[in-house]
């Protein structure tokens, strides 16, 4: 389906990426970094809920070379867990939407589940790095819920990079850091 294009606007739409065609894998992950930043997240004034009832954060993965931000880039700001991550989750600052997160040197984007339209969200494949859940969560057996990413997530990685040409394309259009604590 490339030619599928998926409109995703922050909670006031100032700020809008697109994604074109299919993503790579619709996910929720349970590592315990996703659990922290989900938290300081939504606790931004204004922000939506980023953690569901089980503390995971809903991503669908997309190849970088799929999305781009076609309103509001200057609003996009960049939150690390620490100083020297080499992951940053991108937020839209007018309202404190999380639209991303960027993996440095990786080849796709994690886009936050909570930017689709009710009813829009592309179906759950697996929940992911569930050995990190939160004590007391059982997780329901609807999809898989491996401790770790699995052959198969790894597999839909490479396999959307090698038609990628092997390139990691730039997502230079974040223009600064999160100024919050």
């Amino acid at each position: 389906m490339p030619d599928q294009i998926t409109p995703l606007p922050c909670a006031c739409g100032q700020c809008a990426l697109q994604a074109y065609g299919s993503p790579i894998v619709s996910a929720a992950c349970l590592c315990s970094d996703c659990q922290q930043a989900g938290a300081f997240l939504q606790s931004l004034p204004g922000a939506r809920p980023v953690l569901d009832h089980h503390g995971a954060t809903r991503f669908v993965l997309y190849r970088k070379d799929r999305v781009c931000c076609v309103k509001g880039a200057e609003l996009l700001r960049a939150h690390r867990l620490s100083k020297n991550a080499s992951t940053r989750r991108v937020v839209a600052r007018c309202c404190n939407t999380p639209m991303f997160l960027d993996f440095s040197g990786g080849h796709w984007l994690s886009i936050y589940g909570g930017l689709w339209p009710a009813g829009t969200l592309p179906a759950l494949d697996l929940r992911t790095m569930t050995r990190s859940k939160p004590e007391g969560v059982v997780l329901p057996e609807d999809v898989p819920n491996p401790g770790t990413h699995t052959f198969s997530f790894y597999a839909r990685l490479l396999w959307a990079w090698a038609a990628m040409g092997f390139r990691v394309p730039k997502v230079d259009w974040v223009h600064g850091d999160l100024d919050a604590q």
